[in-house]
């Protein structure tokens, strides 16, 4: 189920308003301004404008915000079973949550996209009681392709990079993930040094985690 889950990550990355104008009908639900889990787990704010392009997909597990222009987030909540929690008391928060990336979702990324890897991580014991911060370079696997075509069309696409911030929060194992669609947007202009890409794209991910509430939801899936 966990592979699932995080092949869903990739699969929602390329929607676009059409499709949802279209039919889509959310596992979560929308009040006012805000999208509501169907875990129960969380709402957020809603991150884009359907004025701009923007949208919203989901699955049980996990939710995509998208626009045409700079916005692609993820939010992706997993209970924690039997297994989780015994991994989590063995490794430790720090250990457990490289462990959990790299086996899960990472390994879809590389599935996904060949010569996927992570550019760097760090742990960030203060944020959310210790929390993961993930840099991973994706050739090929931006969202914004579409959206931006490649004035030369034998060229390579873009290497996509996205920000992935692990925690856990009531038993679940959460994952924010946001592309920094500057790579793919600005095309031949794009100059920005990777420490200036890790520290956007951080705080890409602490506006998003701003836009939290969580529900105090404590997740019960020993499945």
């Amino acid at each position: 189920m966990l592979r699932i889950v995080f092949a869903s990550i990739l699969a929602l990355a390329p929607i676009t308003s059409q499709a949802q104008q279209a039919g889509t009908t959310l596992a979560g639900r929308i009040e006012g301004n805000t999208y509501v889990s169907p875990t129960g787990a969380f709402k957020i704010d809603i991150p884009v404008d359907p004025l701009l392009g923007g949208a919203i997909n989901d699955t049980p597990m996990l939710v995509s915000f998208q626009d045409n222009f700079s916005t692609n987030i993820s939010v992706a909540t997993v209970p924690q079973d039997a297994t989780e929690r015994w991994e989590l008391s063995t490794r430790g928060t720090k250990d457990y949550l490289r462990f959990f990336f790299n086996h899960y979702a990472f390994n879809e990324f590389k599935r996904m996209y060949t010569g996927s890897s992570i550019e760097s991580a760090l742990f960030v014991p203060d944020l959310l009681d210790g929390a993961l911060i993930v840099y991973v370079l994706l050739p090929g696997g931006s969202a914004f392709n579409a959206a931006h075509p490649l004035i030369v069309p034998s060229a390579k696409p873009p290497v996509a990079k996205r920000g992935n911030l692990i925690f856990i929060k009531n038993g679940f194992v959460y994952i924010i993930s946001t592309e920094l669609a500057e790579r793919v947007t600005e095309g031949s202009a794009y100059t920005m040094s990777t420490h200036d890409e890790d520290v956007l794209l951080r705080e890409h991910l602490t506006d998003i985690v701003n836009r939290i509430t969580f529900l105090h939801q404590k997740a019960s899936a020993d499945k």
